[in-house]
Order: structure tokens, then C-alpha cells, then sequence
């Protein structure tokens, strides 16, 4: 309660004691109408070594550390998750090179079985680390793997193939690797043979040959170079990449796909792309931002055209953490499902005292919006096998200062769909477009204190008793020249007493027709400490991992919030909750 109020009242603790209706005003409290304190100054806890933070139904092994998501598939019934996995412990690999390919295995992308490593550093074409890399099936009945194999202590990296022992095993647990490996080196001019890594699945070219793209620095700057290959197992490399960019020195964590627009129905690469589908690179920039460009694969040139060539506004997959994401071709449904590495935020001795290290984010579906600008991701309707206990509310009013809290769900682990219609778009602040250079930034400086003329409004979650601690998620509704921009925010500056922890501000904007549509919407997964949250339709998705003390110290449920506080009414035609069961992981 007093965190909503330290959010929007600068720190003094109001409390209203009879109603779920919280009423915030901007200025002194009115005398009987609430009880006013002072916020309280516990001080900060270390208590971050709990086996409470970890997720209940977000993909993780039982122990150590996981990394970057490799090769996904779906074959013969089970979906296959493979994953970069150090079986020492929960300290990064990359100090050690014995990073392993981890595999999970599910027939529902809900419910796991972590079964031993399916690839292991024992040759001398993969002995100081077999790293990241793609699955694809090959003549619709033959999973291959590609991976990148770091051959010395420099760190130079080639690609190896790995087929799977016995493909009457349905989970596919043993792997042999390919007489020839490595199949593709880095002998190539101006290639640094340590930035070198990460092919993707493979597509079919109209030459009927397959083709895959490996992520590189080539003459200093980021190349996904393109190889061609009758038999996958024997490639050349094309004389020009698939794609170039001066945005980063290296592209890594590559995915080239295939979408048709407006249609939530994926695209298997293995097969005749149809006409008028887009295609998506996406790419690890930086070393940390996952982004993708939208364009045309031309296929006379073998070259991928972006639609826009302004890397300052290519968007990101995830604005939160979510990185090193990959997608396949679910072909159960036919649908095109992505998800992603999800750090810790605490220190690496934590990490170590904890056990483990890194989630992956909820798989989610993929697929290109009607106008060709945005991808859209929603949650897996797989996840809803795990609600229960539904909380319903509709035809709330939250006008400025009004916080409604949400009773009755597990605010640990729930699935929340909340609906905002706008009363009046007519006052909308004006849009600066230097905005979407640092969307973060602005997500800092107006934040869910500011008022606005239409926001901020969102939801308030993870909150201690003495709302010392709590998580904000929140819209800001801006008017541009042609249309209406939405800025998303998920604050986590005060989310962990912890001292030590990363807590940022993560924000992404997205634009949205008003005149058409009044109602934003707003979905946000609670798992201990995961919050994964999807604005307007999964338009802009921010991944953010969370510690709060009174999650430990306390032992109790945290509390949770709809809230207002702009001047403009903000009505809730439908406020939906769920608490989540645990997901089931087996070893």
C-alpha cells in the first residue's frame, strides 16, 4: 500500500482502511479519511540465497547454470530444448570452456524432463566449449545440429554437425558427431576466427540447396555470412554475406525466418516460402540486444534487403532481459514459437551459494503485424493448462490517484490480463520522436510518479506490506503527427531492498491506432522472480527478473495493484487473474 503511495506521493505512507479502492491524492492526506505514517526504514536484507526465487513454471535444470536456448525443435511428438549448460556448477562456463549442449524434453512446452547433455566437448574440433547453434530437420524426418565448436584457448570457433544415434529413441538422448567436422572453418579473408559462431536453422533456396548463416566480424565490422549445402553436411561458403552492418562489430545469436503478414500462422523454412511473406533477421548486437529487421529476401541476389536500414530503430525483440532468443517451426500447430536466455541480476557468488543461474523466458508465439512493421509475441496457450482460482473484475473506473488492489490470486505466481479504455484521447501530451532513441531513459524521468494527461496507469506488483519494495509496469499514451505512440515502462528501481542487484527501467514504445481501438492491453506473467509482461497485444514485451526481501523475510504473499495516475479517467472494462500451479520438472 504505502510502496503505491511512495510511487506517487514521494514516500509518505497513506493507508486506506476499509476499502480494496486505495485513493491517492497529490498533496497532505485528509484527516479521517486515512491514516498517514511515515514510511518505514527497515533496512536493507541479504537473504538473495533462497530457493524461493526460483521460477515455478519457467524453464530451468534443477541446478548450474543455462544459457543461451539451442536448436529447438518439435519431432516425432516431443518438443526438444537445448540449451548452453555448464554441468560444474552455476558460475559462467566461458572461465572454464566446458560448456555442454543441456536438453529438456516436454510434449506440451509446459511440463519438462531434463535429461543428461546431448553434446559434450570431446574432440578436438569442439574441446574448449561446444557453444550455440540450431536444429533442423532435414527431408522431414532427419534432425540435424549445427553448433559452433571453440577449438583452443584463443577462442577460435568453427561449425560442427551432430545427428541423433537412434531416431527411434523419442527423446533423442544420444548424439554422434559428423565424420568430417568441423564443416565449415573460419578460413575466410578478413574473418576474425574468434568472432565466428551461432548458425542458424537451415531454409531451402530456389536451387533447392540448403543454406544457413553464421554470425561473424568480417573486416571489423558484424556479417552474417551464407553457406550453401546439398547435403548439409558438406558447405560452401557464398562470395558475399547475407547480410552486412557497421550497427555492431559482431552479429551473434542469429535467426532468419520466414512471416506472412497480419497471420499468427508460421512459416516452415524447410519448405516453399509463399508469396508475399516478409522474412526477419534478428541479431545480437552489442553483445546484449537482441534486435530484428523486418525486409525481403531477395532471392535472384541471395541477399536479405531491410526495409529500413536505421539501425537506431530497429526494434527489439524484448526490452527487458531476454537475449540470445531463437525461434523454430512448431509444425503440431503451425506456428512459429521464440523464447530466450534470462540472466540473474545478482552477483556470481550469489549465483554459486544459490546452486544455480538463468531462466529461460515462457515460450512464445511469434508472428508479423497486418502493416509489416512489428513483430507480435504472445504467451504459448499451452500456459493456461496451469491457471486456476480466477479473479474477475469489470467496469472499474481509476480516475487520477485511484489504486485498486487485486485480491484473492497468488501474487507469487499468476497470469494477469487487464484491459485500459481511454475515456478521452483528446488532451494526449504531444510526441517527441527523440524518444525512441532512449526509450529507457524516459521511462526514468517519467515515471509512475509524474502525472500525465493520459497515464501513467498499469499495474503495481510484487509490493511488501510496507511498500517498501514493489515492481511497476505502466502505459503512457503520447499523440504524434500521423498517430498515437505508446510508451511501455516495467520499473524495477524499487523492486529488491537487496543492495547490489541490477534494478533498471526497462521501456519500449509502440504505435497504436486510438481512433480505431480504445482499449490497450496489458498481460503480465508473476513467477517468483520472472515477470513477463505484454503490452497492446504483445506489440512491446519486457522480460524482467526480480528479488524482493519480504519474499523471503516476510514469507507472505506480496500484494498487487491496478492503478491511474493521470488526470484523464482510465476505465477497466475487464481485469482477469489467475493463480498458476507449478509446472512439473523432472530429471
Amino acid at each position: 500500500m504505502a510502496m503505491a503511495v511512495q510511487v506517487f506521493l514521494g514516500g509518505l505512507a497513506c493507508i486506506f482502511s476499509t476499502s480494496l479502492l486505495f485513493q491517492l491524492l497529490v498533496g497532505p492526506c485528509r484527516e479521517g479519511v486515512f491514516f498517514c505514517s511515515q514510511s518505514s526504514t527497515k533496512g536493507p536484507s541479504t537473504a538473495i540465497v533462497s530457493e524461493r526465487y526460483r521460477t515455478a513454471y519457467h524453464l530451468q535444470p534443477p541446478k548450474n547454470w543455462i544459457n543461451d536456448p539451442c536448436g529447438p525443435m518439435y519431432y516425432n511428438g516431443i518438443y526438444h530444448e537445448f540449451y548452453q549448460y555448464n554441468p560444474d556448477g552455476s558460475f559462467n562456463p566461458n572461465t572454464s570452456y566446458n560448456i555442454v549442449w543441456g536438453h529438456s524434453v516436454s510434449t506440451d512446452l509446459v511440463n519438462w524432463i531434463t535429461l543428461e547433455p546431448a553434446i559434450e566437448p570431446d574432440t578436438p574440433n569442439d574441446i574448449k566449449g561446444c557453444w550455440s547453434g540450431s536444429a533442423t530437420i532435414v527431408s522431414g524426418d532427419q534432425p540435424v545440429i549445427i553448433y559452433t565448436g571453440v577449438i583452443d584457448i584463443e577462442k577460435h570457433q568453427v561449425q560442427n554437425i551432430a545427428l541423433p544415434k537412434n531416431r527411434s529413441d523419442p527423446y533423442l538422448r544420444e548424439w554422434t558427431k559428423a565424420g568430417n567436422n568441423p564443416v565449415i572453418q573460419s578460413g575466410v579473408p578478413g574473418l576474425n576466427s574468434g568472432q565466428f559462431r551461432d548458425p542458424t536453422t537451415g531454409w531451402i533456396g530456389p536451387d533447392g540447396l540448403w543454406r544457413i548463416a553464421v554470425g561473424a566480424q568480417l573486416n571489423g565490422y558484424g556479417a552474417a555470412l551464407l553457406y550453401k549445402s546439398e547435403d548439409f553436411l558438406n558447405w560452401t561458403r557464398v562470395d558475399h554475406p547475407l547480410y552486412s552492418s557497421n550497427a555492431s562489430i559482431m552479429l551473434e545469436c542469429l535467426d532468419f525466418f520466414a512471416v506472412l503478414p497480419g497471420s499468427n500462422n508460421g512459416l516452415d523454412m524447410s519448405s516453399a516460402i509463399p508469396n508475399g511473406a516478409k522474412h526477419v533477421l534478428k541479431m545480437g548486437l552489442n553483445f546484449g540486444e537482441d534486435v530484428y529487421v523486418i525486409g525481403v529476401y531477395d532471392l535472384k541476389r541471395d541477399v536479405f534487403v531491410p526495409d529500413t536500414d536505421d539501425s537506431r530503430l530497429w526494434p527489439r525483440i524484448d526490452y527487458g532481459n531476454f537475449y540470445a532468443s531463437k525461434t523454430f517451426f512448431d509444425s503440431k500447430h503451425g506456428r512459429r514459437i521464440i523464447w530466450a536466455w534470462t540472466t540473474e541480476t545478482d552477483s556470481s557468488s550469489d549465483d554459486v551459494a544459490k546452486g544455480w543461474a538463468g531462466i529461460h523466458s515462457f515460450p512464445r508465439t511469434i508472428w508479423l503485424d497486418s502493416d509489416s512493421k512489428r513483430l507480435l509475441q504472445w504467451p504459448v496457450e499451452e500456459i493456461e493448462s496451469l491457471r486456476g482460482n480466477e479473479i474477475n473484475h469489470q467496469g472499474l473506473d481509476l480516475k487520477m490517484g485511484d489504486l485498486f488492489e487485486i485480491e484473492g490470486a497468488d501474487t507469487l505466481q499468476a497470469d494477469i490480463e487487464i484491459d485500459f479504455e481511454l475515456t478521452s484521447i483528446d488532451d494526449a501530451d504531444p510526441f517527441d520522436p527523440s524518444w525512441l532513441f532512449d526509450a529507457e531513459k524516459h521511462c526514468r524521468e517519467a515515471d509512475a510518479s509524474v502525472h500525465g494527461s493520459i497515464g501513467p496507469f498499469g499495474l503495481v506488483i510484487l509490493a511488501s506490506d510496507d511498500t517498501e519494495e514493489h515492481t511497476v509496469v505502466h502505459f503512457r499514451v503520447y499523440k504524434s503527427q500521423k498517430n498515437y505512440m505508446i510508451l511501455m515502462c516495467s520499473d524495477l528501481r524499487r523492486s529488491s531492498l537487496t543492495p547490489g542487484l541490477d534494478t533498471p527501467t526497462y521501456g519500449g514504445f509502440f504505435e497504436f491506432d486510438l481512433e480505431k481501438e480504445r482499449k490497450i492491453s496489458l498481460r503480465t506473467l508473476i513467477d517468483r522472480s520472472a515477470v513477463e509482461s505484454f503490452g497492446g497485444g504483445g506489440r512491446v514485451c519486457i522480460m524482467a527478473r526480480v528479488y524482493p526481501v519480504s519474499l523471503v523475510d516476510d514469507n507472505r504473499q506480496p500484494h498487487m495493484y491496478a492503478f491511474n495516475n493521470g488526470s484523464a479517467t482510465v476505465r477497466v472494462p475487464q481485469l482477469r487473474a489467475w493463480s498458476m500451479r507449478r509446472a512439473q520438472v523432472s530429471v
